[in-house]
Formats: C-alpha cells, structure tokens, sequence
C-alpha cells in the first residue's frame, strides 16, 4: 500500500452527529471533499441539509450508506442499496463514488456471506446510479472479503503518516480516513479543526492531488451548452411508450433520456426548473444531469423510473422503449 504524500487532496465525512455545519467556512479550510452519511435503516436527518450545503460551497460531494449487523443476506442488501439510491436521488445525486460503509456483521454471518453481502449491495447500487460504487471499512474486519478489489477502497486507519499495510485484496487505497477528529493524523494545518463544525470530525485524503481529484470525480462540461443542444449528431432519437402516450427521447452515449414533464404525468410527481443552473426540480429536488432539448427539459430514464417502483421494457422490433408503472 503506498505511503502518505504531501499534496494530497483533503476531505471530510459528516452524519447528523455533527449537527449544524457552516459549509461556506468549511470550504475555506483547505477542504476540498466531503462524504455524506445517506442512509442506514433510514435516510440520515440531516443528510439533504448537509449534502445541500456542501454543493452550494464548492465542495465535490459523495454520500455513503452503513450497513448494520441486521442486513445478513444478499436479498436485504439489494434492499438496502434501494433505500440508498432513493436518498441519493433526494439529495439531488453524487459527485464521488457511492459507498458502502460495511465494518461489522451480525454473530452467525461467515466471511464467505459477509463477501456475498457486500457485492449484492456493490452490484445493485452500481445497476441503479451507473457509478461504480467504493468499499469502507477497517484493517479489522476487511479480511471478510473476497474477491472485491475490482471496487475501491476507502479504508479508516487513524494515524499521522502510516497507511494501512494490511488491507487483504487491495493494492492500492482510493480514500483514506486518517483521523476521527480526536485521534491520528491532522490536517496539513497541524490542526484537526475544520472551521465550520463545532466538535470532532473525520478527516480523509485521496489518493492524489486536489487537480488529479478533479479530473476524476469533478463536474465535466457537456458536449454543448444546454441551451444550445438539440436533436443534432450526438443524440439518436427513440420512440417512448408512457402507458398509453407515444413520445420522444434521445439516447446520448449509453444513457437514454426522456421528458420529466411526461414522466410526470406518469408516475405523479411534481415537475420545477432552476433556470440559473438549468436542471430539473422534481418533489422539491434537483436533478443534476438534466438536458434541455428544444427548450425540453430531459432526463435520465432508469433511475427515476426504478425509483418510482416502474418498469422499462425495450421492444428491439419496433425499436420503443416502454415504459409502465409497478
């Protein structure tokens, strides 16, 4: 495993424990990154408060979801990746890979299932948000795994300058939590005080620079200005279904999109745009990958439709995406 490099982007990880965070002044600490708690049994209180606020101040945004001791098979990890996708979409979605904080199991649950969890929940958020999702956990328990590396790794080791040397499966670390705030390393400051949060707070480094985290996970330019896209070479047009209303959509690279104002008429929810960020507002959130097509406003299909309990089918003969209720 490699060994800490000055230069490394900084970052925290926030729960409702935190309480209420000052996100402009935690931007101004050298603060480049920030990993919201989501999801456990439930959406996290505070988690579309603190999500919100991160974007707002300049911050590149992740959320993660634990696992607790009463997930102990495939099926209730599917379930709870469902549930974490569903916070994602209310916290208007994610810059950094979406994590799976798994760091302890129920008596009884063997290493060989512990994996089988893991990568049931892996696949299953992967499948809905097209990101490919990152492990958490502790040298402690990683042993349970097998057979992961192909994810990356955010792993907790609190120390000054010593990285995890024991981290089974993994050659190389994505993110690493370094401190608790009370405990390991500090900031490049010599403090592990991050101006904004009243007490303790996790610090985290990737692994590269601020530039290199940029070019990674960082907000990309579209091919052209929303405003000025439509119907041209880089989209193909397709015929959708909405139960019984033939409509419109594009497919732009491998991701198909469709009217939110037809989707909505659908699945009922209500339909606003941020005319200065041009993004869809759906149920009071925004969507962050929204294309204006013709002065329409598209949007990813599967997520929000999978999201809403529908279904999509692709009729390959009459060349129609179908797309029903649940």
């Amino acid at each position: 495993m490699q060994n800490r490099k000055a230069g490394n982007a900084q970052g925290i990880d926030v729960s409702r424990w935190q309480g209420n965070i000052n996100w402009g002044d935690v931007a101004k600490s050298g603060v480049s990154f920030v990993f919201v708690k989501a999801s456990q049994n439930k959406i996290d209180p505070m988690f579309i408060q603190n999500i919100t606020g991160a974007r707002k101040a300049g911050l590149l945004v992740g959320a993660y979801h634990y696992l607790d001791e009463s997930v102990t098979t495939p099926a209730q990890a599917r379930a709870a990746a469902n549930k974490f996708y569903t916070a994602i979409l209310a916290g208007g979605g994610v810059d950094l890979p979406p994590v799976l904080d798994y760091e302890s199991k129920a008596t009884g649950v063997t290493p060989a299932q512990a994996t089988a969890i893991a990568l049931a929940f892996l696949q299953e958020i992967e499948r809905l948000t097209g990101k490919r999702p990152m492990l958490y956990t502790y040298p402690s328990f990683i042993g349970n795994f097998t057979g992961l590396s192909a994810y990356p790794l955010w792993i907790a080791r609190y120390s000054a300058s010593r990285v995890p040397e024991d981290a089974q499966g993994w050659r190389s670390w994505e993110f690493w939590q370094y401190s608790d705030g009370t405990d390991g390393g500090t900031l490049p400051s010599s403090s592990r005080k991050v101006n904004g949060i009243s007490g303790p707070v996790d610090l985290n480094e990737f692994n590269g620079t601020v530039a290199d985290l940029q070019r990674k996970y960082g907000k990309r330019e579209p091919a052209a200005k929303p405003e000025e896209s439509s119907a041209q070479s880089m989209q193909k047009q397709i015929r959708v279904l909405y139960e019984d209303t033939v409509g419109i959509g594009y497919l732009i690279g491998d991701t198909t999109y469709v009217s939110v104002t037809s989707l909505a008429d659908v699945f009922r929810f209500t339909v606003g745009f941020n005319d200065s960020d041009k993004a869809a507002i759906i149920n009071g959130r925004q969507l962050q990958d929204t294309r204006l097509i013709d002065g329409k406003s598209y949007v990813q299909v599967r997520p929000l439709v999978e999201s809403f309990g529908g279904a999509l089918v692709w009729d390959n003969n009459t060349k129609k995406l179908m797309i029903k209720k649940g």
